[in-house]
This record gives C-alpha cells, sequence and structure tokens, in this order.
C-alpha cells in the first residue's frame, strides 16, 4: 500500500471513530478515478440505509463520464431524494479521508440542496 493511501485512511479512521461516538447515520463517500460512490450507513446496526453511486443504469445513459464534477453533483441530487424517502434527513459527513474540494465538495454541496443535513 503507498505511503498517500496508507495516510488517506488513517484520516477516515479518525473521522469515523468521532462520527461513531455522535451516533448519528454516516454519508460514506469513495471515489475512483472513473466512478463515484455515495452510502448512507447506519452504524448501530451495521446496515447501509440508501446507496446510489454513478454505476446505476439511469446514470450510464445520462452521463458519458461517471468520475467528474458533473456526475457527483447528479449524485449528490440522487442520493438526496432516495434519502428523503427512506426517512432519512440528518447525517454526518464521512468524506473518507479525501480532502474537501472538487468531486468530494460537489457531491456534498448537492446533497445538502437536496434537503440533507450535515
Amino acid at each position: 500500500m503507498s505511503q498517500k493511501k496508507v495516510a488517506r485512511l488513517r484520516r477516515a479512521s479518525r473521522t469515523r471513530n468521532r462520527i461513531r461516538r455522535q451516533g448519528v447515520l454516516r454519508l460514506c463517500v469513495f471515489k475512483s478515478p472513473r466512478h463515484i460512490y455515495a452510502q448512507i450507513i447506519d452504524q448501530n446496526v451495521g446496515q447501509v440505509v440508501v446507496s446510489a453511486s454513478t454505476i446505476e443504469p439511469d446514470f450510464k445513459t445520462q452521463l458519458a463520464n461517471g468520475g467528474n464534477i458533473d456526475a457527483a453533483v447528479k449524485l449528490g441530487a440522487r442520493l438526496a431524494d432516495k434519502a428523503r424517502e427512506a426517512g432519512v434527513i440528518e447525517v454526518a459527513f464521512d468524506r473518507s479521508g479525501y480532502k474537501y474540494h472538487g468531486r468530494v465538495k460537489a457531491m456534498a454541496d448537492a446533497a445538502r440542496e437536496g434537503g440533507l443535513k450535515f
């Protein structure tokens, strides 16, 4: 494992421990060069409540590239819609150790505009 990945995972574990102590639902983001994935996880039960990703068939028809900022904005809006349907309003944002800019920031801002509070 590279030094960069080890440092990212260390930052992620600190964030996840802090969120665990708060006892709220966690909005977790993972990004790869081609796609972005997001899940809302209930850590008390250990269960995924809502998930969305750019791999889903409706995203593939709308977007040529699933790993850019436009895809992140649509993913955030889609996740917020699914969360509202599931009755989730408030979450803690787990950026998985990534810096809060670019695709991660675009997805978070779109989720906030969609009605999620964090």
